[in-house]
């Protein structure tokens, strides 16, 4: 479980093929201190476990399915990826409830600065635009945001200065594709309530 509060920016190091999976190499800062091996660490939002700790590189195995389904099958070297630890029991939940499992990538529609701040626009694929609501919860690439307006498959965030420095936002172009995680208690409200997709 994370909160959407990315602590850092890691680069991309290795993406290598092993076995019938890939290994993924983050060279990363302070994120590290404390770090073992089967710790989970959200990467663009992707869940993933540490499977090794070279000085400040971490190791990952990838599924084919989590490559495929992800923007990490575009991950190569020298790319910023967001990363964030797992939420500890006695910690902040400064952002939202955000479990690293991502239902799919969103494309940039638009992207820009808007006045002091960042307007990021994207389009969802066909069948998430349900869980979109005003004033909601979303997280892309693992960064927990509040949703602005939404017409169809597309939305609108805000980004602050602070998190355009921080992220790997700042990276993002019109056209690339961003991991996108709806909020948890919209798909729970909506299976609950028995709502045929």
């Amino acid at each position: 479980m994370f909160t959407g509060i990315v602590e850092e920016a890691g680069v991309v190091q290795a993406v290598t093929r092993r076995g019938k999976g890939w290994s993924l190499e983050v060279e990363v800062g302070s994120i590290v201190d404390g770090v073992k091996i089967g710790d989970s660490v959200a990467v663009n939002g992707c869940c993933l476990t540490v499977t090794e700790v070279k000085g400040k590189r971490l190791i990952f195995d990838l599924l084919d399915e989590t490559k495929e389904k992800t923007n990490l099958q575009s991950a190569q070297l020298g790319a910023r990826v967001n990363l964030e630890s797992s939420l500890k029991a006695d910690g902040k939940v400064g952002g939202h409830f955000v479990t690293g499992h991502i239902d799919g990538t969103a494309r940039v529609s638009k992207w820009g600065r808007s006045g002091e701040d960042w307007e990021l626009e994207a389009e969802v694929p066909e069948g998430l635009e349900r869980y979109l609501v005003p004033k909601g919860c979303v997280a892309i690439d693992g960064i927990s945001l509040t949703i602005g307006r939404v017409e169809g498959r597309k939305f609108n965030v805000w980004i602050i200065p602070h998190t355009y420095e921080v992220t790997t936002l700042r990276d993002r172009k019109a056209g690339d594709k961003v991991n996108l995680e709806c909020d948890l208690l919209a798909k729970y409200v909506e299976k609950m309530s028995g709502v045929k997709k």
